[in-house]
């Protein structure tokens, strides 16, 4: 007896030290592993579902178990976030707050999107695969760009009233700490004009967002868009980094309209407009080079991300392969990205 109670001691006395012996999660790493996550977020559903209040926090407990084994648990914050899908859809999106005494393995992650499925289902969990792939595509084609994780979350309602549903979803990295790894700061407030960011730059974003047939967004009001430049020399001009690309026609969810100013020139999410301003040939022949350069790693992307169906896959690849044909034609691209450029 009294060896059973030495050996328990001893058992207990490791698993203490092995879970102290955890390190914080790193926050860059964090989203330089490519690997998914499988998760358990258990908080009150029935309240963050019924109000879906905006800025509310709920304490929650979030289970992160990563590729090698790795298991953390710990109690956190979470809100719904975005008004869109607050108002429209069954599951908004959600704000993860870690800047808590509670959660010190998971504090260095501060405060954290978490994009996931409108609804429950298969058909939801696709279009967030595609939202991802379409940030990881953008990752592909320059470092100022937001990071994502991927992660498989089971929805779990603490107090049993709500039944659990698991669905894909993924982590945003923080516009700060993007900004940080580039070496520069957010920029917030200021207005800014386009064409007063960098000029490059907004070649390359305006591109990438006809790649995913965007069209939702706006450098002088920031929408959908975030601008970084260097801490302490104002006189460089800011670069927009795009964000936010669920109503995308790449993505093409059911629920996702046209502004009513752009009816008039397309029916659909999916019909390509070009939103940004006129461009010269030799300017966009080299921001065209560099998509040439990648198309291998981005269609790369969709082939062989495992989570994606087979019927997804083919759909995106040609509609990926539509956008390439365009940039590949003189005449389109003059037409589009030349004569066709916003005139304000």
């Amino acid at each position: 007896m009294k060896a059973i109670r030495i050996f328990l001691f001893v058992l207990i006395a490791g698993l203490s030290l092995n879970v102290s012996a955890q390190e914080p999660i790193d926050s860059v790493k964090f989203f330089q592993d490519e690997s998914i996550i499988n998760a358990t977020l258990e908080m009150d559903l029935k309240d963050l579902l019924a109000k879906k209040a905006k800025d509310k926090y709920l304490p929650a407990t979030l289970t992160m178990t990563f590729a090698d084994g790795t298991n953390i648990s710990e109690k956190i914050q979470a809100s719904a976030r975005g008004n869109f899908r607050r108002e429209t859809c069954y599951m908004p999106g959600l704000y993860l707050k870690f800047h808590n005494t509670t959660s010190p393995l998971m504090y260095k992650l501060d405060k954290l999107k978490l994009s996931n499925g409108c609804n429950s289902g298969d058909e939801a969990g696709q279009l967030v695969i595609k939202e991802y792939l379409a940030y990881r595509i953008y990752n592909v084609l320059t470092e100022k760009s937001l990071r994502v994780r991927m992660m498989k979350v089971n929805f779990k309602d603490v107090a049993g009233k709500r039944k659990p549903f698991t669905q894909f979803a993924f982590f945003l990295e923080d516009v700060d700490a993007m900004a940080k790894r580039n070496g520069m700061v957010q920029i917030k407030g200021t207005p800014f004009l386009t064409e007063n960011t960098n000029r490059d730059q907004m070649t390359l974003v305006t591109l990438f967002e006809y790649l995913i047939a965007n069209t939702d967004w706006s450098v002088p009001t920031y929408h959908n868009i975030k601008l970084v430049g260097p801490k302490n020399d104002n006189t460089v001009r800011p670069y927009a980094v795009a964000y936010d690309f669920d109503i995308c026609g790449f993505v093409n969810p059911p629920y996702a309209t046209i502004d009513e100013q752009l009816q008039d020139q397309i029916s659909s999410v999916r019909e390509r407009l070009n939103r940004g301003f006129p461009r010269t040939m030799a300017e966009l022949k080299i921001a065209i080079q560099l998509f040439n350069d990648k198309k291998s790693q981005i269609t790369g992307l969709i082939k062989n991300n495992e989570y994606l169906s087979s019927k997804e896959k083919s759909n995106t690849i040609d509609y990926v392969e539509e956008f390439y044909k365009t940039i590949n034609s003189d005449k389109e691209v003059n037409k589009i990205f030349v004569e066709g450029g916003r005139k304000n």
